[in-house]
C-alpha cells in the first residue's frame, strides 16, 4: 500500500516510520463511527518510557489510513486519552493532509499522561468543505451543568428557555448567551463560548445580583422573598407578593434583610 501525505500530532515530536508486520494494533477507532468510513487510526502498543512527576511518557505508532474514495486535502482532529475509570488523562491533536484514497500514513509518537492509558475517542476538529458536505455532520451537541447562586433560577440558552438551575443541557460549539432571572433577585447575562474540540463534563455558574426583596431561608431548606414586616420571639411575619404569611420562629434558620430608604416624614 503507497504511502503518502503528511500528519503530525500535537504534545509530541514525531517522525515517519515504516510499518511494522510483526505487531499488531492494539486499538482501532474508525471515523466516522456510523455510516460510511472514512478515516481509520490504528494504534500500535503505548510503550511506557519513563514517569516523572506521577506523569507517565508514552511512545506509540500510529497509522492513519484514507478509507475514502476521495484524497483528503487536510483534517484535523483531538485524541482524547482515558484510565480505567473514564477519565481522561491526556489529549493529542492528530492532522492529516493531502492523503490520497487507499493511501496510509506512519508516525511514531510520544504521549504524556497522568496515568496509564485504556481506552482512546477521536473527535473531530476541523474538516475541509467536502467532508462536511459529504457527511451532511449534524453540529456537536456538549453536555454541561449549569448553576446558579442562589439555585433555583429560571434560565435561557440564546433566548430559548431551558429550565431551572442546576441543570444539565446539550448546546453546539459556538457563542451563546444564557439569561437568568429569579424572584427577588436581579437578572443577569452570562455569555459562553463552547470551543470546537470541548468536552462534555463541563459546568458554568452564575451568580445573581443581590436580592430586591428580604429573604428568608427555612430549616427545611426552602427559601421565601418577600417583605419582612416584623419578628418577635414567637414568630416571623413575611408578605409574599401582597399576601401575609406567619411564620413560626423555630422552622425559620436564617434571615437576610436589604437596605431600605428610611419612610419620609
Amino acid at each position: 500500500m503507497p504511502l503518502r501525505g503528511l500528519a503530525f500530532c500535537i504534545l509530541s515530536f514525531f517522525c515517519l516510520a515504516p510499518a511494522n508486520t510483526k505487531d499488531a494494533p492494539v486499538q482501532v477507532l474508525v471515523w466516522p463511527s456510523t455510516g460510511a468510513p472514512v478515516v481509520r487510526f490504528s494504534f500500535g502498543k503505548f510503550r511506557e518510557v519513563g514517569v516523572a512527576d506521577k506523569h507517565h511518557n508514552y511512545e506509540t505508532e500510529v497509522t492513519a489510513e484514507n478509507l475514502w474514495t476521495k484524497r483528503i486535502s487536510s483534517a484535523e482532529f483531538t485524541l482524547y486519552l482515558y484510565d480505567k475509570n473514564k477519565i481522561r488523562i491526556a489529549d493529542a491533536a492528530l492532522s492529516i493532509s493531502d492523503v490520497s484514497p487507499g493511501s496510509e500514513v506512519k508516525f511514531q509518537t510520544y504521549i504524556n499522561a497522568s496515568g496509564p492509558i485504556v481506552s482512546l475517542e477521536l473527535v473531530p476538529k476541523a474538516l475541509p468543505a467536502e467532508l462536511q458536505a459529504y457527511l451532511n455532520l449534524p453540529p456537536k451537541l456538549i453536555s454541561i451543568t449549569v448553576n446558579s447562586v442562589p439555585q433555583g433560577a429560571d434560565f435561557r440558552v440564546d433566548g430559548t428557555a431551558s429550565g431551572t438551575t442546576p441543570k444539565i443541557i446539550q448546546i453546539p460549539a459556538g457563542k451563546h448567551v444564557l439569561t437568568f432571572s429569579k424572584d427577588g433577585f436581579s437578572s443577569g447575562t452570562f455569555p459562553l463560548e463552547m470551543a470546537p474540540d470541548a468536552v462534555s463534563g463541563g459546568s458554568i455558574s452564575y451568580e445573581l445580583g443581590n436580592s430586591t426583596h428580604d429573604t428568608v431561608e427555612l430549616r427545611d431548606g426552602s427559601v421565601l422573598s418577600g417583605e419582612v414586616e416584623s419578628v418577635s420571639a414567637t414568630e416571623v411575619i413575611l408578605s409574599v407578593g401582597g399576601a401575609i404569611q406567619h411564620l413560626n420562629r423555630n422552622s425559620v434558620k436564617r434571615i437576610v434583610l436589604i437596605q431600605r430608604e428610611a419612610p419620609s416624614n
